[in-house]
C-alpha cells in the first residue's frame, strides 16, 4: 500500500471523545486506516459505536425510499463544479437507514453502502472494491459517521475554525469565503492554538461545551478547547461586534451546521442543541478587517 501502513483486522480511533470500533469478519477486508486517522487510533476496547466491515456488495431492501442525495462539488477557482450525481445518499427502510456512496477521490470504482439505525451501537459497512485492504473512512464515509454520531449524541457538527487562548476557546463561523482560515491564521500568529479551521464538532460535556477537531488533513492532530464564545463572522471595512441572542443566535449558528435536513425528529434535536449552547455560550457578529489587530479587538471587546 502507498502509505505502508499495518494492515489489521480490527481498531479502535478516538475522534471528538467519540470510541468507534471497526471490526473486519470473516467475509470482510483487511483494514488499513490512512495516515490522517493514526494519532486518532486508541487502545480502548469498549466503543461507542461498533462498525463491522464487509467485503462485496449490498442490495438495498425493496421499500427503501430515498430521502437525501448530495452531489460531488468541487470550487474551481471560485466557481461550484458539480461532478458524479451519484455520490452518497441516504435511503430509509422503516427504522434502518442506509447510506450508498461513492468514493470520488480513489483511482478505482469502489462503492459502499453502510447500515445503521439511530437507536442501535453496531452498523454494518459493505465495501464493493477490487483491493483486499480497505480504508472504512474513506472520504466522504468519514464525515458522515462523524455526522451521525453527533445526531445520536445530540452534538453539534460545524463549519468553523476554533483557536485556544489563555486557557479560553473562540470559534469563528461562517460559509465559505467568510474567512475561517484567515482569523485562525491572524490567531496563531498571536500566540493561540489552532483547533481546526474546517470542520469541528461542539459537545455539552461535564465541564461546560467543548470543541474538537475532526481528521480532514494528514498532519491533523486531536486537540480540544472549552468553547468561551462563539462569533458567526464575515469580512468588513473595518472591525466590529455585535452581541446576539435568542431565535436569531441559533438560527445564524444552525445555517452553518452539517445538517441532513430529511427528517423532522433530526431537524429538531439539532435545533434544540444549538439553542442550548446559545443560551450558555455568548454569540456575536462579526465583521473584520484581515489584519493581526483583530485579536486584540475581539480580546478586549467581545
Amino acid at each position: 500500500m502507498a502509505n505502508n501502513i499495518k494492515l489489521v483486522r480490527n481498531y479502535n480511533l478516538n475522534i471528538a471523545g467519540y470510541n468507534i470500533r471497526f471490526d473486519s469478519g470473516e467475509d470482510g477486508p483487511d483494514l488499513e486506516p490512512s495516515i490522517k486517522f493514526l494519532r486518532n487510533i486508541c487502545d480502548d476496547t469498549r466503543p461507542d459505536i461498533l462498525i463491522r466491515v464487509h467485503s462485496g456488495n449490498f442490495t438495498l431492501p425493496e421499500d427503501a425510499d430515498r430521502v437525501f442525495h448530495a452531489p460531488f462539488v468541487e470550487e474551481i477557482n471560485g466557481i461550484p463544479v458539480h461532478h458524479k450525481a451519484n455520490f452518497w445518499s441516504i435511503w430509509k427502510s422503516e427504522k434502518e437507514l442506509f447510506i450508498k456512496s461513492v468514493f470520488p477521490l480513489c483511482p478505482d470504482d469502489r462503492k459502499a453502502v453502510m447500515q445503521f439505525a439511530l437507536e442501535k451501537k453496531e452498523w454494518d459497512l459493505w465495501i464493493d472494491c477490487a483491493d483486499k485492504a480497505v480504508d472504512p473512512l474513506e472520504y466522504p464515509l468519514d464525515g458522515l459517521i462523524l455526522y451521525y454520531l453527533t445526531v445520536i449524541n445530540g452534538d453539534i457538527m460545524i463549519h468553523a475554525s476554533g483557536v485556544k487562548y489563555n486557557g479560553k476557546g473562540f470559534l469563528f463561523s461562517g460559509v465559505s469565503g467568510k474567512g475561517k482560515t484567515t482569523i485562525a491564521r491572524l490567531w496563531e500568529s498571536s500566540g493561540a492554538k489552532v483547533i481546526h479551521d474546517d470542520r469541528l464538532i461542539i459537545r455539552n460535556t461535564d465541564s461546560g461545551y467543548t470543541i474538537y477537531n475532526t481528521p480532514v488533513y494528514n498532519n491533523d492532530v486531536p486537540d480540544e478547547s472549552p468553547l468561551s464564545k462563539l462569533y458567526i463572522i464575515d469580512h468588513g471595512t473595518s472591525d466590529s461586534i455585535v452581541p446576539i441572542k435568542g431565535a436569531v443566535a441559533a438560527s445564524l449558528v444552525m445555517s452553518n451546521c452539517i445538517q441532513h435536513n430529511w427528517g423532522h425528529e433530526i431537524i429538531t434535536k439539532l435545533l434544540g442543541s444549538v439553542s442550548s449552547m446559545c443560551e450558555t455560550v455568548s454569540v456575536f457578529k462579526l465583521h473584520f478587517v484581515p489584519e493581526k489587530s483583530v485579536v486584540n479587538f475581539i480580546l478586549q471587546n467581545g
